[in-house]
């Protein structure tokens, strides 16, 4: 039986001040997501579209959703005004695609932009390149009902902490570069997401202040 409230506990001792915690729910039973809220989480991750909104209806309203996980564009409609944050938007195409229905359906979306430094090829996001070239040409300029409010990043799958490290590191001197230009005039662009559970204290030392906790909390999950 996993102790969620004595985990919740342990993590939290273990973040600063202004890191907030995102409790990652994929894959856990309804039950154990009320007994988080219990203990008064309110940010809650889910990775499939289908089961955040299996999951949504039972439990209470007041939660602020993140979708963290690759969103295809046939799927963009069915959560545009279900979830407080959009973490994984990793192509102007999508980013796109979240300003139009977000403008149908006449609400204003939140999102973080994912920056792809890791070694593997399987992990979506702008390049170092891609990005700056979008901060560079001004792309934001175009959204009318979409707010980027920082960078999502993930560090090679690698027990190397020093590789791990000089992930967070780049995806931190990225959001740096972007964050402080003033010519940008950018507002609300404070979010830097980085770090999982078994490398979050790292992400922290790096600059995180979004800390995404799956298996730490709720144990291994539930396929």
């Amino acid at each position: 039986m996993v102790d969620v409230k004595g985990n919740i506990s342990k993590i939290m001792a273990t973040l600063p001040q202004n890191v907030e915690l995102l409790a990652v729910t994929k894959f856990h039973p309804v039950e154990v997501l009320r007994e988080a809220y219990d203990c008064g989480l309110r940010r809650f991750g889910e990775n499939r579209v289908q089961e955040l909104l299996f999951k949504q209806p039972q439990l209470p309203s007041d939660i602020k959703w993140h979708f963290i996980g690759h969103l295809q564009s046939n799927k963009v409609r069915q959560i545009i005004g279900r979830v407080e944050m959009i973490e994984s938007v990793d192509t102007v195409r999508l980013l796109n695609i979240i300003d139009r229905e977000s403008l149908r359906a006449g609400v204003v979306t939140k999102v973080l932009l994912q920056l792809h430094v890791a070694r593997e090829e399987t992990k979506f996001g702008f390049s170092v390149e891609e990005l700056m070239d979008f901060f560079e040409n001004r792309g934001f300029e175009s959204l009318k009902a979409t707010h980027i409010c920082g960078l999502m990043g993930m560090a090679s799958n690698r027990d190397d902490m020093e590789r791990v490290s000089s992930d967070f590191r780049e995806i931190s001197r990225c959001y740096n570069l972007i964050r402080n230009d003033g010519r940008l005039r950018l507002r609300g662009f404070d979010i830097l997401s980085m770090g999982m559970t078994n490398d979050y204290k790292v992400a922290i030392d790096e600059g995180s202040n979004h800390v995404r906790i799956g298996t730490a909390l709720f144990g291994e999950r539930e396929y």
